[in-house]
Order: C-alpha cells, then sequence, then structure tokens
C-alpha cells in the first residue's frame, strides 16, 4: 500500500458505491489506474490518498462491510 501526499491530480475520482452509509463517512475511488485502486477521503478531496493493490482491493472491502473499521 503507498500514500500519495496530494492525490487531487489523479484522474478518475467518484464516490464508491460502498459509501453510502449515511453518515458523511464516505470514501472516493479513481478509476483507471492499472493494478491500483487509488481510495481519499471526499471531505478531503485535496488531502493524501491511499493506493491499494489490486489484489487486495476487495480484502478491503470485506473487512469494512464486516465492520473492521469503526471510529
Amino acid at each position: 500500500m503507498a500514500n500519495i501526499p496530494d492525490a487531487s491530480a489523479l484522474p478518475g475520482w467518484r464516490k464508491s458505491s460502498y459509501s453510502e452509509n449515511g453518515d458523511g463517512g464516505c470514501i472516493e475511488v479513481a478509476d483507471g489506474h492499472p493494478g491500483v485502486m487509488p481510495v481519499r477521503d471526499s471531505k478531503n478531496p485535496t488531502g493524501p490518498a491511499i493506493v491499494f493493490p489490486i489484489s487486495h482491493w476487495g480484502r478491503f472491502i470485506s473487512a469494512a462491510k464486516d465492520g473492521q473499521f469503526t471510529i
């Protein structure tokens, strides 16, 4: 996993379909980047992004669905 300090320059950002929980805790993902899935906080579009290898993306989604990431 890598961190991109200013991900605002990456093209293709959209709100993730997995982010519809209504509590304002939304993420955006950037499609079209072969082999990786950039992710950022939708409330901070000029902030850093985490870039998951595509092979880890499914595990991240499963863990989020299972409630393993709570605030």
